[in-house]
């Protein structure tokens, strides 16, 4: 596993204020690896940074790097890519495998044991996208800073 990580601090708005990016290898501690390394960045981005972390934003990235990460090995040969970035207001999860397939959301279902992984990543975050890359595809997916997510995210999220 390697890692990158840029934290010059120039940034202008929307910008990356820090970025990590790490290779998973796939052996049996890749996933709890993936875990600690995004804690110790959100570590990195509160010390150097003085960025409010709260304890949620650690739980949810910590649980969005699990089934990222997981769905990945378990659906795609060959290694992944993580990259964390963060800014003042959020922090992005992005995962890349070899597989081309654009992965899909099941409907609800408490009943289903299983494949909850990107209902669940849905359900916590501000957006969740998917890019097509010439070999395979990259997941993103933002987790806002603040306690509150914004307004905007709410609002996509409820029926009309």
């Amino acid at each position: 596993m390697g890692s990158h990580t840029d934290g010059d601090g120039c940034t202008g708005p929307g910008e990356h204020l820090m970025r990590a990016g790490y290779a998973l290898d796939g052996d049996d501690g890749c996933i709890a690896d993936a875990r600690h390394h995004a804690v110790a960045f959100l570590d990195q981005a509160h010390a150097d940074h003085h960025l409010p972390v709260a304890a949620r934003v650690r739980d949810l990235t910590r649980l969005v790097v699990s089934e990222l990460v997981t769905n990945a090995l378990k659906y795609a040969p060959g290694p992944v890519l993580m990259e964390l970035r963060i800014n003042a207001h959020a922090v992005d999860i992005v995962v890349w495998d070899s597989d081309p397939t654009v992965p899909a959301a099941r409907a609800a279902d408490p009943g289903r044991i299983g494949q909850h992984g990107l209902e669940i990543v849905k359900a916590v975050t501000e957006v969740m996208f998917v890019e097509q890359e010439p070999v395979g595809k990259r997941i993103t997916a933002r987790i806002a800073l603040s306690d509150t997510p914004s307004s905007s995210a709410a609002a996509a999220r409820s029926p009309t």
